[in-house]
């Protein structure tokens, strides 16, 4: 049986939310669309309160703002991105180009080939998220990708230096100071000193999601995101405040991320909720972090291991820890997350900013249906076929000719036929099929 004992805002309450996002985003972007680098200028003072003559940043101010960052601090993100570059470059060695002789003179292919140029949003308003660039920069480059532009809002009025570092680092081609949906928009739409790009990544609130999602299709995108989710699953092998600290930890990211305690052990799920109540007055990102407990936060309680499972694939929340007697076992059986992190000794914060995995990952339930950001979202795989004797070439053709014409397609019919005459040297009837 399972218990909750606490549950969240319900999904009609989010979904007012939704709507007023929707609807400032498709006007914002249509505007973006029409006036270029004007609307651009106008959002970016607006919101970010910068005005420049040029959102750009020249090779030269990116070495000044480079020079600001320490030398811990640059030895620290030099570290996270040779974590994450070897992971991702193993990653693109395993993407082999297939070709194959499927029959005697019939050979099938596909090629694994870069996007040509990607925009990577990078979070910095409220925090400036260093670890994002790694994970979309690095990431896309790895790949191979030609053109990589990366944007983030200003910090203070001014660009992060650990994130401009982060970005040229990376490999960023260009860099520039825009934030949400004017930096988003601008990427994918173009403006007249701005080249449109091919696809967008990228994490962002809900406005640049909001317009993430409006765009696909116009562009490619990583993936639909919404509020950063975690989920921790729990037995008694762990305690409260180790399980509280995890979940908290995630729900400071804002006043709408999902936290969900998910155990067999009712002692763990009481000790773990008291002592979210006991961080909560000593932990500095209290405001928003209680705020997404109170709104968002659950706890669910199971008797088995399997009801357990069966809550955490239908959740499919972005992040679930796992600490259990039993960690493997929910590896082996999970199906449907954003990315596992395994055992005590590991946590979501670990994969946001350091161990290399990337951080950039499904919510909203899309763990269903995809996995995060990896090399693999910047390939595209294309297919070829070649076809080098006439007899293979006149042997397909009468199959072809035969379902075309099932299908009362003749010209798609004839494109078969006249190699079967050709190649075959059989009288095929126009807009027939072969015998």
């Amino acid at each position: 049986m399972i218990r909750r004992l606490k549950t969240a805002m319900s999904a009609e309450e989010r979904g007012e939310d939704d709507a007023k996002v929707r609807a400032i985003v498709e006007t914002t972007l249509a505007e973006i669309e029409a006036h270029g680098d004007s609307k651009v200028r106008e959002l970016s003072v607006k919101f970010d309160g910068l005005d420049r003559e040029s959102y750009r940043l020249s090779e030269e101010e990116i070495q000044q703002i480079m020079s600001e960052v320490s030398e811990r601090d640059l030895a620290d993100i030099k570290f996270a991105q040779t974590q994450i570059r070897n992971f991702a470059q193993h990653q693109r060695d395993s993407m082999k180009d297939v070709e194959v002789e499927t029959m005697p003179g019939v050979i099938l292919g596909h090629k694994n080939i870069p996007v040509n140029s990607v925009g990577c949003y990078v979070p910095g308003g409220k925090f400036p998220m260093v670890a994002s660039a790694h994970m979309s920069v690095l990431t896309a480059k790895v790949a191979g990708v030609k053109r990589v532009v990366a944007s983030a809002p200003p910090y203070k009025g001014k660009p992060h230096p650990a994130i401009v570092t982060a970005m040229h680092l990376a490999g960023a081609d260009e860099i520039y100071v825009l934030g949400g949906m004017q930096a988003v928009g601008a990427m994918a739409l173009g403006t007249e000193t701005m080249e449109p790009v091919d696809m967008l990544v990228g994490p962002g609130n809900a406005f640049v999601a909001e317009a993430k999602r409006q765009l696909y299709g116009r562009v490619g995108i990583d993936l639909f995101a919404g509020p950063t989710e975690t989920m921790v699953i729990a037995d008694e092998t762990v305690d409260g405040e180790l399980c509280a600290t995890d979940l908290l930890g995630q729900a400071e990211h804002g006043y709408n991320s999902p936290a969900v305690l998910l155990t067999n052990s009712e002692k763990l799920a009481n000790d773990t909720m008291s002592e979210i109540e006991r961080l909560l007055k000593i932990l500095p990102t209290a405001e928003t972090a209680g705020k997404s407990w109170e709104d968002y936060g659950e706890v669910i309680v199971c008797d088995t291991y399997e009801e357990m499972l069966e809550q955490a694939d239908f959740y499919a929340s972005e992040h679930v820890q796992v600490m259990t007697d039993r960690d493997d076992w929910f590896l082996d059986n999970m199906t449907s997350y954003g990315a596992l992190f395994l055992g005590p000794r590991t946590n979501v914060s670990y994969g946001d900013k350091v161990i290399g995995t990337n951080h950039t990952l499904p919510t909203k339930k899309a763990g269903r249906y995809t996995g995060g950001l990896w090399v693999g979202k910047f390939i595209k795989t294309h297919t070829y076929q070649r076809i080098t004797t006439d007899e293979a070439s006149a042997l397909i053709g009468e199959y072809c000719s035969r379902l075309c014409a099932l299908e009362h397609f003749a010209g798609h019919g004839e494109q078969a036929n006249i190699r079967v005459r050709r190649y075959g040297g059989k009288d095929v009837p126009y807009a027939g099929a072969a015998e």
